[in-house]
């Protein structure tokens, strides 16, 4: 699959393992920390990360999210942000 395409909905994506995933307090959001810094993501960015753990399907992510927040309609905008967290490497699928 191509850096360009859109991931798809079977795929299982984990952070990759060039990254860590971990709250920080001091911020107060989830961050990827990586040798050369730390990014800070927004509460939904954190949202997602964290179930970024190989064990989920994108189809299996954004039900639990939608479940988890009682809304429905995620998935374009999950995809959307798997497939940019894809582009930037924090994630492997």
């Amino acid at each position: 699959m191509s850096e360009a395409a859109s991931i798809v909905a079977t795929a299982k994506p984990r952070v990759s393992a060039k990254f860590r995933l971990q709250w920080e307090e001091a911020q107060q959001s989830w961050v990827l920390l990586y040798p050369e810094g730390m990014v800070k993501l927004n509460a939904s960015a954190g949202e997602i990360m964290k179930r970024c753990d190989g064990s989920r399907s994108v189809d299996e992510l954004v039900a639990e999210l939608e479940q988890a927040f009682d809304t429905r309609g995620l998935h374009a905008d999950v995809a959307r942000f798997l497939d940019m967290a894809r582009a930037q490497h924090w994630i492997e699928v």
